[in-house]
């Protein structure tokens, strides 16, 4: 199988997966920030693309526990992890690079700290996916249907955690330059937020 065939098949059964609907446009935007960031870096673009197309499957609906005792304990980077290579052998994905896919998914969340350049790429991309204006949108839409986010409270505490904290964590200079718009938007929201009474508890 051809790259651009096992690429189409991926994406086809994102597209199928992701469900709220909302949740598949992550990839698309996700790929395009790893490009961007990995602008004259040599890296291994199969195992990113993979990556970012898969490391969410664990959230989506019809892959995750809906009892909200369940949710709440629900280890969703171990299900990727454990369902990562056999989706991709299944889609003809080079098998020698399976296990550099499944390492970038394992590190990609800001706690975490990557041993490889598809990893920090990744990572760096989901990290700036949590600043700017798709972060206000990805976050307010799941006010009322994510147990985390009952109120316009809930939503604005995170983003600004997600304000305060998620800048110094990214890895490369390209990273941090591609940053400082988005922050720049999300902490103008924010203070229009506040201005506006929206932080009031519903």
């Amino acid at each position: 199988m051809q790259s651009s065939d096992f690429r189409s098949a991926i994406v086809d059964y994102i597209r199928q997966q992701a469900k709220p609907v909302d949740k598949f446009s992550h990839q698309p935007r996700l790929y395009e920030l790893t490009r961007a960031i990995g602008a004259g870096q040599s890296y291994d673009d199969d195992v990113v693309f993979a990556a970012i197309r898969l490391h969410d499957l664990g959230v989506f609906v019809g892959h995750r526990p809906e009892e909200p005792e369940t949710l709440a304990k629900w280890d969703f980077l171990g299900y990727v992890m454990k369902q990562t290579p056999e989706i991709l052998r299944h889609f003809g994905f080079p098998a020698k690079k399976i296990p550099a896919v499944v390492e970038a998914i394992r590190t990609h969340q800001p706690k975490d700290n990557p041993a490889t350049i598809e990893g920090i790429i990744l990572r760096d991309a989901d990290i700036l996916e949590q600043l700017g204006a798709v972060t206000v949108l990805r976050t307010v839409c799941k006010i009322g249907r994510d147990t985390r986010f009952k109120t316009f409270s809930d939503a604005l505490k995170v983003l600004q955690k997600n304000a305060d904290t998620l800048p110094g964590q990214l890895k490369l200079p390209t990273s941090r330059a591609l940053a400082e718009p988005r922050l720049q938007v999300l902490q103008q929201f924010l203070e229009a937020a506040q201005a506006e009474g929206c932080a009031a508890e519903m």
